[in-house]
């Protein structure tokens, strides 16, 4: 396939988007292949450049760093941004992560889960153009898709250009959650999308971009190097961990229901060998709640909830991978199930839950009583304008 770059026009809420997309040559075995592994089609993009990576430990080619590849092609890579868990993916969900120096390549390391969330304009000086590559799993409440617009928003200010190295979706082939309510933005949740979006980065970043969702957004330029032999209904599994408390994929499946948890008092598995493989809470029934653990202190999880108790719950790690992998929906049952048989219903939600949910509605529909499938229902609405206004952004086929 001829990988001659060639520019693509949007025409988008009377301002022009110039896109440069990258046709990927496709691997002959038809495996999905990560926009990095096209070294080809964006190395040109970056010679003779002062180059910025914002990337972790998911930003490899094969098992070779992306920074290290970079640099051993010749490219001149001047600093690192690292997203939460850092440039290592090693530190626990909300730690704080100290800048530093890699100590492979010797390059700078500014993190942004620190003391800033975006990069302050004496980091990007300097710097000629950004790449953003890291791994993401397709939820709006993951923060690295929060870093990547930041990023963006940062860098159209000051007119540098970003290349999104794209990878898949492991969780593209669905959409489902309710729209995040603008009033209710935050690092959890920066744009009024679903919880789980079916997107992947670059065709996230063409919507930030295009619906002008970033300050300056006019001035920005974005080049996207597609992922190969991806589409939509892809299964694709991760390679590796994405943070240290997803450690597979059954995990990565689950992570849309469970994280909801997190706004309540239920454990989920943080300080277990299963964290978002199971869930319970010490209040719970035994009798209906077999399956129990006890959440330790552990680096990826210090001080995880229900610390040192005995909790009762369910073990969803038990449940077939395929099935895992075919369900196109947000467990809301168990959510409910919780909440009707924890004893304290006024103790069950923190205000973590509205802004994990990207609004009062969910908690709300709880309390009072809305089954799974009524609530689903008054998603749906919403949900079909989401993704037509989706398609306009789409970078990969259905199927």
């Amino acid at each position: 396939m001829n990988n001659r770059l060639i520019p693509v026009i949007f025409l988008k809420a009377a301002s022009i988007l110039l896109l440069i997309l990258v046709p990927c040559r496709l691997f002959s075995s038809g495996e999905v292949k990560p926009g990095a592994y096209y070294t080809e089609s964006y190395l040109p993009l970056l010679e003779g450049k002062r180059v910025a990576v914002t990337g972790n430990h998911t930003s490899v080619i094969g098992k070779v760093h992306l920074v290290d590849t970079l640099i051993s092609s010749g490219v001149e890579v001047v600093r690192v941004f690292s997203p939460e868990h850092g440039f290592r993916g090693e530190a626990a969900a909300g730690e704080y992560v100290d800048s530093g120096r890699d100590p492979v390549s010797g390059v700078e390391i500014t993190s942004l889960y620190g003391t800033n969330r975006r990069p302050y304009p004496d980091q990007l000086s300097g710097i000629d153009i950004i790449v953003f590559d890291i791994q993401d799993v397709g939820v709006r409440f993951y923060t690295y898709l929060s870093t990547m617009s930041y990023v963006m928003e940062e860098a159209a200010a000051l007119g540098i250009p970003m290349v999104i190295l794209d990878r898949p979706n492991p969780l593209g082939f669905y959409t489902d959650g309710p729209i995040l309510q603008k009033s209710h933005s935050s690092f959890v949740g920066l744009h009024p999308v679903p919880v789980v979006h079916g997107m992947t980065p670059g065709e996230f970043a063409l919507m930030i971009r295009g619906e002008g969702w970033i300050e300056n957004y006019q001035s920005s330029e974005l080049t996207v190097i597609k992922a190969g032999n991806y589409s939509r209904s892809s299964r694709y599994e991760l390679q590796r961990p994405p943070s240290p408390n997803l450690p597979n994929m059954k995990s990565v499946y689950l992570y849309p229901t469970l994280c909801f948890f997190e706004g309540t008092r239920i454990s989920v598995g943080r300080g277990t060998e299963k964290p978002f493989q199971v869930y319970g809470h010490s209040r719970l029934p035994a009798s209906k709640y077999s399956y129990s653990f006890i959440p330790e202190s552990m680096p990826s999880a210090p001080n995880p909830p229900e610390l040192g108790k005995q909790c009762n719950g369910r073990d969803l790690s038990l449940l077939n991978a395929g099935s895992l992998k075919q369900k196109n929906s947000i467990w809301l049952d168990i959510i409910i199930e919780a909440y009707q048989d924890y004893p304290d219903k006024d103790d069950f939600f923190n205000n973590f839950f509205d802004t994990l949910a990207g609004g009062p509605g969910l908690r709300s529909q709880i309390i009072r009583g809305y089954s799974a499938e009524e609530i689903k229902e008054s998603w749906q609405q919403g949900l079909k304008e989401f993704e037509a206004l989706r398609s306009e952004y789409l970078l990969y086929p259905d199927n």
